[in-house]
């Protein structure tokens, strides 16, 4: 789909509201072990990157959504990452949202 063909959501009085990108970091607590962060930095070690000294391992997200403004997009996104995309037990999260 073409970004002119995209469907917009419409607000309750049918004027489209405008889209916001959230790029969201994931990533575990600075506290809690991280296999595949070590995993990973024993690997670039054995390639020859000796000069790796940690790797801490984490997910990316890219999130469009329609809201009516920055602030009520950011608490949108806010809610998804304690909801789903992050376990607040055991890992941080950040994001920063803007315009399309």
């Amino acid at each position: 789909m073409t970004k002119e063909s995209k469907p917009k959501h419409e607000a309750g009085n049918g004027k489209a509201e405008p889209e916001f990108l959230a790029r969201v970091f994931v990533s575990l607590k600075p506290t809690v072990n991280d296999p595949e962060g070590i995993t990973i930095g024993s690997a670039l070690g054995s390639l020859g990157f000796a000069e790796v000294a940690k790797v801490r391992a984490g997910r990316y997200f890219e999130i469009t959504l329609s809201a009516k403004d920055e602030k009520r997009a950011e608490k949108q996104v806010d809610l998804m990452c304690s909801r789903l995309l992050a376990n607040p037990v055991i890992e941080t999260y950040s994001f920063k949202v803007s315009s399309t």
